[in-house]
């Protein structure tokens, strides 16, 4: 007899349906994952906010330039730029950390110009490197100052002469301050030291906001950093500017002379730049770039940068990665011989 057509299935029946129907819900679950995926990945750049990297504290060149740039380029991009102070190792740990983040548009960098003397300091030291040059990549650059001689206005120092001839008197016995070892404000002050032919006491700290603290508190003598840092202290009379690394006149401190000119060849340029991972995808590298060049010439930031003493000079992906290179050989030689310090 055949069994009535609307009968229970049997057992086998019911486990070919279970099979079925999870092998169903099995193929939406990852049509649903992929199209997720995939719409998460063609929704429009950026979608949330983007961490800008400072690898120093707040008060130094590489701040003053950050916040007029983030401002500028979040009302570019219609997402916030959030600035994170990373400072330390001369810039080198949060450069690292920008170089390690993930490449999508959401980290990005404003670095100094340590950042193409930290990969051969490491290398010199044989310590594992904090990032490498080629794990970043040049988006813009803003300002390109010459570091300035620094000292506080009741030093006995009037002139870079009177400090050099007193460095050789005294060898050691003059003190500076920097942003680490390596740093922006390291580097002028041993080139200085090579040229002139003196000897000087290096103490380093995190970044240049706290060096011009101490120096103003009488725990440094000299220090060698952008004129937007320590210009309104100039300008209050706190602070003496004797010399600068530059050629020419500075625009803010047009009475400064340049060392060159004062008869030493010791050159520096302390420039800021906005840097990405270099394994960002180049639609959201585009993107950001053109982002960075709009705050470039955004009049607000170009205000605010300028009236701290540094005028933008800016550079468009191509020629700053160019520049970028250029600098870095010429600080491999610096970094030989400057030699190791620990």
């Amino acid at each position: 007899m055949k069994p009535y057509p609307h009968s229970r299935p049997t057992d086998t029946a019911r486990r070919q349906l279970l099979g079925t129907s999870l092998a169903l819900l099995g193929s939406l679950s990852l049509n649903f994952a992929l199209t997720s995926n995939a719409l998460a990945q063609t929704a429009p750049y950026p979608s949330k906010s983007i961490t800008m990297i400072v690898p120093f504290p707040p008060g130094g060149l590489a701040d003053i330039v950050a916040r007029p740039v983030a401002e500028a380029m979040s009302r570019e991009l219609g997402q916030a730029v959030i600035i994170e102070n990373k400072g330390g190792a001369g810039g080198g740990i949060g450069m690292g950390l920008a170089a390690r983040s993930k490449p999508d548009g959401y980290t990005v960098l404003l670095a100094l110009s340590s950042l193409t003397v930290i990969p051969e300091a490491d290398a010199l030291l044989g310590r594992s490197p904090m990032f490498l040059l080629n794990e970043l990549r040049p988006i813009a650059r803003y300002t390109a100052d010459p570091t300035v001689l620094a000292v506080r206005a009741d030093a006995p120092w009037k002139t870079v002469k009177e400090f050099v001839e007193d460095a050789r008197k005294r060898p050691g016995a003059i003190n500076y301050g920097s942003s680490g070892n390596y740093g922006t404000m390291h580097v002028p002050m041993e080139i200085l030291a090579q040229t002139a032919g003196i000897k000087m006491t290096h103490i380093p700290f995190t970044g240049a906001g706290p060096a011009v603290v101490a120096m103003l508190g009488g725990q440094i003598d000299a220090l060698s950093t952008g004129p937007a840092t320590v210009l309104q202290h100039v300008k209050a009379g706190k602070i003496r500017v004797l010399g600068h690394w530059g050629n020419g006149a500075l625009a803010s401190m047009s009475d400064v002379s340049s060392l060159k000119d004062l008869g030493f060849n010791a050159e520096y340029a302390q420039w800021s730049g906005l840097f990405i991972p270099s394994g960002t995808p180049e639609p959201i590298a585009q993107r950001l770039r053109a982002a960075a060049k709009a705050a470039a010439l955004d009049t607000k930031a170009r205000d605010i940068i300028q009236n701290t003493g540094s005028p933008v000079q800016y550079l468009d992906s191509p020629d700053f990665e160019k520049y970028v290179q250029a600098d870095a050989k010429r600080m491999t030689d610096v970094v030989k011989k400057i030699g190791k310090v620990e």
